[in-house]
């Protein structure tokens, strides 16, 4: 059987061996369907963690011991109800069955998990689902990432005010799909956002002091920030960067021994 990186693709001894291997680590790629303005479709973001994460797969020393899991494409999108198209799951559902998805990789003897989320809206739910996770496993590390965050060069790439503001279907995201897929781009290129009531003083839609904003409290299209300067070519910078910044972040937790054993297992750090 040829050797791939999807664990489904896989025959059961061949996971049994990779999963007893140490630092065996397994990456779960999430997305969402949601609306994403009249000109990028429903699943921008689970198409953005596949072929990111992919073409990182790709570029790893085929030795190393990493699977990736099917894409959950279906996630938390509350935020974005009100938009034809837009599925979102309860938070609960996600959350078991994160957990319940990571029990199972850990008898397996998966020592790592990591969450490869490319939606903003549910970085949270995952970083609790995590933790719970890791509550009841101590054995597996679990690792909840977001694709825009980590990754060096990637905000330098965008201007401001749309690298503080462009919250959703804007500069950044368009132009990677113009890179990744142009025959799923419409030709519109909306600029929408912050409509009615100015924010107020010493809060922000992200960051420190968050509102929990919905879509339709700020944009008619669905569209938050500014994609008319978007293109290809700075799609494939932005894939590049993103590309290059999470191979160098699994590389290195792949040829590390975090979490150490001594600690997962209870008995503290050796003093010697």
């Amino acid at each position: 059987m040829e050797h791939s990186r999807h664990l489904q693709q896989l025959a059961w001894p061949q996971v049994e061996q990779l999963a007893a291997r140490p630092g065996s680590t397994v990456v779960w790629p999430w997305g969402a369907v949601e609306q994403h303005g009249p000109h990028l479709p429903l699943g921008t973001d689970a198409l953005f963690a596949e072929r990111v994460l992919d073409a990182v797969l790709a570029r790893l020393d085929a030795a190393l011991p990493v699977l990736r899991l099917p894409l959950q494409s279906i996630g938390f999108s509350p935020e974005h109800r009100g938009f034809s198209g837009t599925l979102s799951l309860p938070p609960e559902l996600l959350i078991n069955q994160l957990v319940g998805v990571g029990h199972e990789l850990a008898a397996a003897g998966f020592q790592r998990l990591v969450l490869f989320n490319a939606h903003g809206g549910q970085i949270a739910l995952l970083q609790t689902a995590a933790r719970q996770l890791r509550s009841e496993r101590p054995e597996l590390a679990v690792l909840p990432c977001f694709l825009w965050s980590g990754p060096e060069g990637v905000a330098a790439l965008i201007p401001e005010p749309e690298r503080s503001a462009g919250l959703h279907a804007g500069l950044a995201e368009t132009s990677l799909m113009l890179h990744l897929a142009p025959e799923l781009v419409g030709p519109e290129r909306p600029r929408d956002g912050h409509l009615g009531a100015p924010i107020p003083q010493g809060w922000s839609l992200e960051g420190q002091a968050p509102l929990a904003w919905l879509t339709q409290d700020l944009s008619r299209s669905g569209v938050i920030g500014d994609a008319g300067g978007a293109s290809a070519a700075l799609g494939a910078q932005l894939f590049e960067r993103l590309v290059e910044g999470w191979r160098q972040r699994l590389d290195a937790l792949l040829r590390s021994s975090w979490p150490a054993s001594d600690l997962v297992s209870g008995q503290g750090p050796d003093p010697s």
